[in-house]
């Protein structure tokens, strides 16, 4: 039997959706006209650069972002082809490949980290109290608690 949402988690989902989309479009359109990078490189690059020696398994990061490792392949090879990223062989275990963040891209990450921030807490922090920030923060914990992996 179908659960329906009621009336209020209709009017909820729709205002998460709407703002999910706004805050994406308005982050990769800040990202595109200030850095050249779609908000998509600008994650990957923020995720390899808080890792140990700015290194991660590529199947470590598909599963850090979510992401198939048929897409995250072609946006490392978009990243490769910037100098940004390079991939590295395993030495230990041939079928494994780590992404490397280069010098070159955290440049490129550091460059754009500043109005990246902005544009966040224009579309998002700047519109919400400080208790509602503490209230998104615990209902996206409570989301993301049992996240299931994309499949690889």
């Amino acid at each position: 039997m179908t659960r329906w949402l009621d009336d209020e988690e209709q009017r909820a989902w729709r205002a998460f959706m709407g703002a999910s989309q706004l805050i994406h479009e308005e982050l990769d359109r800040q990202l595109q006209r200030d850095s050249s990078m779609p908000h998509t490189y600008y994650v990957i690059l923020v995720k390899l650069s808080e890792a140990k020696d700015r290194t991660l398994r590529m199947s470590d990061l598909a599963t850090e972002l979510n992401s198939s490792q048929s897409r995250l392949s072609h946006a490392v090879s978009r990243l490769e082809e910037r100098g940004w990223v390079r991939r590295v062989p395993c030495a230990a275990d041939r079928r494994v490949s780590w992404a490397e963040l280069t010098d070159d891209g955290f440049s490129a990450l550091t460059a754009a980290a500043p109005g990246h921030v902005e544009a966040v807490r224009r579309v998002l922090f700047d519109r919400i109290d400080p208790e509602q920030v503490k209230r998104l923060a615990e209902i996206c914990a409570a989301v993301l608690a049992d996240r299931v992996p994309h499949p690889r």
